[in-house]
């Protein structure tokens, strides 16, 4: 379906077209329609599936932008994704008068407040930041008409179910809520049993989370071969831009150190860095400055990245949620991407029930492993081993 065939104001038709956009994906033929008529919706989606644009383009059809509040709430757990979100609705919305903005931690509270006193109809913000701006009495949430909460599945698994659940006391009138979500655990249920009202679900691809578009490549080496490896690589004149993942900052600044000289257009991400550092590297990568960008599992989550042709897991994925998120950077909105995925050793076991778990059909770079077998050994030392928050090396 187009949309020009859906009825839609005139101005965003304009803003969908200077941005390129004439087909519907199937998540946004699929919601649209629900959101418009004001219901309440839980949908799931392979990423990279077209989300953001799914809830912005009817929210900013349903804003009167006579009415100078805040209409529209956005809950995202990222500073990243905050800023996405707030630059595509003001893509949809430019021909509009139509105002997003954006409230995050790591910036000036002083300059986001005086923001929030001009006119601001859809707010993006994280959860830190808008508790902060709630508990001071400095922002108003009583006109909001349509609640929606992104990457619900993350925020949870960050352990942000308190603030969600206090945002949500703050909502005590009647309102739409959208959560989106790109898995669907038990605990995203209950939230919607408890807070959304006769929900509409969709869901799609439940059984291939990854892009379908992706191509899923690993390569067997050894563990001091990954560095020649990976230069081998960046040196393909086939790889238009690509992420390099790394497990932590540490291990992403080590690698940066012994690449930013053979390869200029090199640069790197984690959350370590000042968030204008970091702002400033992704708008570089969109801009097709930078052409290998290191990153940490910061970068793996909901951003969109419209050249990225590769992935490169230099360091194994924690699990297979995270494969199936730092994957998602390529092969987005039905464009054909690949995923290179470098397996050492150690890694077998794991790299086995990650084919398994997420339904891939890889090929393998290489001669192809022997993998060990399966036994009582394997499961207890994985039980010994110490938990880590994954949060804290990002």
């Amino acid at each position: 379906m187009k949309f020009t065939e859906l009825d839609i104001d005139p101005q965003i038709l304009r803003g969908l077209q200077s941005m390129g956009y004439r087909d519907l994906t199937p998540i946004q033929e699929l919601t649209f329609p629900h959101i418009l008529e004001g219901k309440d919706l839980l949908a799931t989606a392979e990423t990279g599936s077209g989300k953001t644009s799914a809830c912005g383009i009817p929210m900013v059809q349903r804003i009167d932008p006579d009415l100078k509040a805040i209409q529209a709430l956005i809950l995202v757990p990222t500073r990243e994704l905050a800023l996405q979100y707030t630059e595509e609705i003001g893509r949809i919305a430019h021909f509009m008068r139509v105002v997003p903005f954006a409230v995050y931690g790591g910036f000036d509270m002083g300059v986001q407040k005086a923001k929030l006193q001009d006119v601001v109809h859809i707010l993006v913000a994280t959860p830190g930041r808008l508790i902060d701006f709630l508990y001071s009495g400095r922002i108003s949430l009583s006109d909001v008409q349509t609640f929606v909460l992104d990457e619900a599945d993350e925020m949870l698994k960050e352990g942000f179910l308190e603030d969600i659940e206090f945002v949500f006391s703050c909502l005590i009138h009647e309102r739409q809520t959208l959560l989106f979500s790109a898995t669907m655990p038990p605990d995203i249920d209950r939230l919607a049993s408890k807070y959304l009202n006769d929900p509409i679900r969709v869901r799609l691809n439940q059984q291939q989370l990854a892009p379908q578009s992706l191509n899923h490549h690993f390569q067997f080496v050894a563990q001091d071969a990954r560095l020649g490896t990976l230069t081998g690589k960046m040196e393909d004149g086939s790889i238009k831009q690509a992420i390099i993942f790394c497990n932590s900052r540490l291990n992403a600044e080590r690698l940066y150190l012994k690449l930013k000289d053979r390869h200029p257009r090199v640069d790197m991400v984690h959350g370590g860095m000042e968030q204008q550092k970091r702002s400033s590297v992704i708008r570089r990568l969109r801009n097709q400055q930078v052409r290998f960008m290191i990153a940490t599992d910061l970068a793996g989550r909901g951003l969109d990245f419209t050249h990225v042709s590769h992935v490169i897991n230099y360091d194994f994925p924690r699990s297979p949620v995270t494969y199936t998120h730092r994957t998602g950077r390529a092969g987005r909105m039905g464009r054909e991407g690949t995923a290179l995925t470098l397996v050492t050793h150690r890694d077998l076991g794991a790299v086995r029930r990650l084919i398994t778990a997420n339904g891939l059909s890889p090929t393998w770079i290489g001669r192809e492993p022997d993998f060990p077998h399966r036994g009582r050994g394997e499961r207890s030392s994985r039980r010994k081993r110490p938990r880590h928050r994954q949060q804290s090396g990002i």
